[in-house]
């Protein structure tokens, strides 16, 4: 017999299933956070951070230099921390989002889209975290809130 969690928050009925087919979901969503916040944190964010050459490269062809470069960089290391920290992943996957689509563009408008796929692969993951972490969202607001 399978239970179901029901609580009420500000009028939202969020209910979370204990059957063995939730658990794994949730283990396999928070998977995918620790390994999308691993690839943005060592294979996106370090090279950049640490001017490896090839990103020195693509960011002067893109001619954002160095500044762009380690901007970038901070982003990427800032959203794939993020990722971890439940009460920020939702944001965190939709702000990596809208950094992806600016690759994109940049793939396609600079590079000629070689490698035009890789943003667009890793929105798809993102989204589905940003999807099923949006409850932590209200969250955030009212710790942000009563900060205010």
């Amino acid at each position: 017999m399978s239970e179901t969690t029901v609580s009420v928050t500000s009028g939202t009925v969020v209910a979370e299933s204990a059957t063995a087919r939730g658990r794994r979901a949730r283990l396999g969503l928070r998977g995918l956070q620790v390994l999308l916040a691993l690839f943005y944190v060592i294979a996106s964010a370090l090279p950049k951070l640490i001017a490896q050459s090839s990103a020195v490269e693509s960011f002067d062809e893109l001619g954002w230099g160095s500044a762009g470069m380690y901007s970038i960089g901070l982003l990427e290391l800032a959203g794939g921390i993020a990722l971890l920290i439940p009460v920020l992943s939702s944001v965190a996957a939709v702000s990596l989002s809208a950094l992806m689509v600016g690759a994109f563009i940049a793939q396609v408008t600079v590079f000629d889209g070689e490698y035009a796929a890789t943003p667009l692969i890793l929105i798809m993951p993102l989204a589905l975290i940003a999807w099923a972490r949006r409850g932590h969202n209200a969250e955030l607001l009212r710790l942000v809130r009563r900060r205010s």
